[in-house]
């Protein structure tokens, strides 16, 4: 089994910043991917940004520039440092993780159960 935790979500004014973090463990061999994905109330779950295998990321057009995701391969750790934002970024973060598991070196994706990021105006 693969666990994954999410922390670092909280409440913050529009223009101001938050660091998550996302925290994979457990039966993993290695990991192809992580990704952050939200939710805000009515909507569907949209991808904010995504690292892979070694190091090539993709970003939603709505925070290029910034957002920034990086990775620590060694903790299997992702973070996402989150600026200048906005009332619209308030949603429920999730992280997505593609990881290869042991011993079967099968691959499963394993989300955390999220964590609420509410800017204010």
């Amino acid at each position: 089994q693969v666990q994954v935790v999410e922390s670092g979500g909280g409440l913050v004014q529009a223009g101001g910043s938050l660091r998550l973090s996302c925290a994979a463990s457990g039966s993993i061999f290695s990991i192809n991917a992580m990704g952050w994905y939200r939710q805000a109330p009515g909507k569907q779950r949209e991808l904010v940004a995504r690292i892979t295998n070694p190091s090539g990321t993709n970003y939603a057009d709505s925070v290029k520039g910034r957002f920034t995701v990086s990775r620590d391969n060694a903790n299997n750790t992702m973070y996402l440092q989150m600026n200048s934002l906005k009332p619209e970024d308030t949603a429920v973060y999730y992280c997505n993780v593609e990881a290869v598991t042991t011993p079967t070196r099968l691959t499963f994706s394993y989300w955390g159960q999220g964590t609420q990021v509410t800017v204010s105006s």
